[in-house]
Protein backbone atom coordinates (compact mmCIF):
# COMPACT_ATOMS: atom_id res chain seq x y z
CA UNK A 1 0.00 0.00 0.00
CA UNK A 2 0.90 3.65 -0.34
CA UNK A 3 0.40 6.37 2.25
CA UNK A 4 0.50 10.13 1.81
CA UNK A 5 0.95 12.19 4.97
CA UNK A 6 0.56 15.97 4.99
CA UNK A 7 1.98 18.28 7.61
CA UNK A 8 2.55 21.98 8.18
CA UNK A 9 -0.98 23.33 8.41
CA UNK A 10 -2.13 25.67 11.13
CA UNK A 11 -3.46 29.09 12.01
CA UNK A 12 -1.80 32.12 10.46
CA UNK A 13 -2.63 35.80 10.19
CA UNK A 14 -3.45 37.39 6.84
CA UNK A 15 -0.25 38.17 4.99
CA UNK A 16 1.59 35.37 6.73
CA UNK A 17 3.25 32.23 5.37
CA UNK A 18 3.02 28.50 5.81
CA UNK A 19 4.86 25.57 4.26
CA UNK A 20 3.00 22.33 3.70
CA UNK A 21 4.75 19.00 3.23
CA UNK A 22 3.49 15.72 1.78
CA UNK A 23 5.51 12.56 2.33
CA UNK A 24 4.73 9.44 0.33
CA UNK A 25 5.69 6.03 1.67
CA UNK A 26 5.00 2.37 1.06
CA UNK A 27 5.38 0.22 -2.03
CA UNK A 28 6.41 2.87 -4.52
CA UNK A 29 8.27 2.32 -7.76
CA UNK A 30 7.94 5.89 -8.96
CA UNK A 31 5.63 8.87 -8.65
CA UNK A 32 4.28 10.65 -11.69
CA UNK A 33 2.31 13.84 -11.10
CA UNK A 34 1.68 15.22 -7.62
CA UNK A 35 -0.65 17.97 -6.59
CA UNK A 36 -2.18 20.01 -3.81
CA UNK A 37 -5.94 20.40 -3.61
CA UNK A 38 -8.06 22.28 -1.12
CA UNK A 39 -11.64 22.19 0.06
CA UNK A 40 -13.31 25.01 1.95
CA UNK A 41 -16.56 24.47 3.89
CA UNK A 42 -19.51 24.23 1.54
CA UNK A 43 -17.31 24.25 -1.56
CA UNK A 44 -16.00 21.64 -3.95
CA UNK A 45 -12.44 20.41 -3.78
CA UNK A 46 -10.25 22.40 -6.15
CA UNK A 47 -6.76 22.07 -7.58
CA UNK A 48 -4.29 24.52 -6.05
CA UNK A 49 -1.06 23.48 -7.75
CA UNK A 50 0.44 20.48 -9.50
CA UNK A 51 3.91 19.33 -10.44
CA UNK A 52 5.17 16.62 -12.78
CA UNK A 53 8.08 14.31 -12.08
CA UNK A 54 10.13 16.52 -14.39
CA UNK A 55 9.31 19.64 -12.42
CA UNK A 56 6.73 21.30 -14.65
CA UNK A 57 4.18 23.18 -12.61
CA UNK A 58 0.76 24.74 -12.92
CA UNK A 59 -1.23 26.84 -10.48
CA UNK A 60 -4.76 27.97 -9.89
CA UNK A 61 -5.15 31.61 -10.88
CA UNK A 62 -6.08 32.50 -7.31
CA UNK A 63 -2.67 31.47 -5.95
CA UNK A 64 -0.31 32.43 -8.78
CA UNK A 65 2.54 34.56 -7.53
CA UNK A 66 1.85 33.64 -3.89
CA UNK A 67 2.23 29.85 -3.72
CA UNK A 68 5.14 27.72 -4.91
CA UNK A 69 4.99 23.97 -5.37
CA UNK A 70 8.12 21.83 -5.34
CA UNK A 71 9.15 18.21 -4.85
CA UNK A 72 12.08 16.05 -3.87
CA UNK A 73 11.90 12.95 -6.05
CA UNK A 74 14.60 11.16 -4.08
CA UNK A 75 12.58 11.54 -0.88
CA UNK A 76 9.11 11.13 -2.46
CA UNK A 77 8.14 14.40 -0.85
CA UNK A 78 6.24 17.42 -2.12
CA UNK A 79 5.99 20.91 -0.68
CA UNK A 80 3.74 23.93 -0.96
CA UNK A 81 5.18 27.27 0.13
CA UNK A 82 2.29 29.62 0.76
CA UNK A 83 3.01 33.34 1.10
CA UNK A 84 0.79 36.40 1.41
CA UNK A 85 -2.00 34.23 2.73
CA UNK A 86 -5.55 35.53 2.59
CA UNK A 87 -8.65 34.52 4.56
CA UNK A 88 -10.05 32.96 1.38
CA UNK A 89 -7.15 30.49 1.42
CA UNK A 90 -8.70 28.90 4.50
CA UNK A 91 -9.44 25.26 3.69
CA UNK A 92 -8.38 21.69 4.25
CA UNK A 93 -5.42 21.05 1.98
CA UNK A 94 -5.00 17.60 0.48
CA UNK A 95 -2.01 15.96 -1.15
CA UNK A 96 -2.54 13.84 -4.25
CA UNK A 97 -0.11 11.59 -6.07
CA UNK A 98 -0.16 9.35 -9.13
CA UNK A 99 1.95 6.39 -8.07
CA UNK A 100 3.45 3.51 -10.00
CA UNK A 101 3.71 0.52 -7.69
CA UNK A 102 6.23 -2.27 -8.39
CA UNK A 103 5.23 -4.61 -11.23
CA UNK A 104 2.22 -2.48 -12.17
CA UNK A 105 1.92 -1.00 -15.66
CA UNK A 106 -0.66 1.63 -14.77
CA UNK A 107 -0.50 4.18 -11.95
CA UNK A 108 -2.88 4.44 -9.03
CA UNK A 109 -4.17 7.66 -7.50
CA UNK A 110 -3.71 8.32 -3.78
CA UNK A 111 -4.88 11.02 -1.38
CA UNK A 112 -3.60 12.20 1.97
CA UNK A 113 -5.82 12.75 4.97
CA UNK A 114 -5.69 16.54 4.70
CA UNK A 115 -4.28 19.34 6.83
CA UNK A 116 -6.22 22.38 7.98
CA UNK A 117 -5.04 25.85 6.99
CA UNK A 118 -6.81 28.75 8.67
CA UNK A 119 -6.02 32.35 7.77
CA UNK A 120 -7.54 34.71 10.29
CA UNK A 121 -6.67 37.68 12.46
Amino acid sequence: QVQLVESGGGLVQPGGSLRLSCAASGRIFSINAMGWYRQAPGKQRELVAAITSGGSTNYADSVKGRFTISRDNAENTMYLQMNSLKPEDTAVYYCNAEVFRPYRTTPSNYWGQGTQVTVSS
